[in-house]
């Protein structure tokens, strides 16, 4: 990845907002990571959504049982609480998603009172 320009790639590293499973991505296939995390990037950068808004939205996205996606909810649960969410703002996003089915609610909420405990929230 040393010889080749990655801006997306290291745009979102900057965030701090970096999933651990994209280290072994770059590694083996880093033009792609670059265009997906390019791609991901549109909405997350541009458009009229608060940052809170999107980061509900994203936990909402981790948490049904299509996706239940734990690395994900922490990180957006963390960035969520960040941008100004409260813990009843993101109880209220992960018992929407459990419409979908229960395993939403196992996932998100067992995560929520973690992060909670970490933060100022709790």
């Amino acid at each position: 990845m040393a010889d080749k320009q990655y801006p997306a790639t290291e745009a979102q590293r900057a965030t701090g907002d970096w999933n651990p499973m994209w280290d072994t991505l770059a590694e083996m296939d880093p033009d792609y990571l670059e265009t997906f995390l390019a791609f991901r990037a549109v909405p997350q950068t541009k458009g009229p959504l608060e940052q809170k808004y999107k980061e509900l939205i994203f936990i909402a996205i981790n948490v049904a049982t299509t996706h239940l996606w734990p690395s994900g909810v922490r990180r957006h649960i963390q960035n969520a609480l960040k941008a100004g969410a409260t813990k009843e703002e993101i109880l209220e996003v992960i018992q929407l998603t459990s419409i979908m089915g229960i395993h939403s609610m196992a996932l998100g909420l067992p995560i929520l009172m973690e992060e909670l405990a970490r933060s100022d929230e709790g």
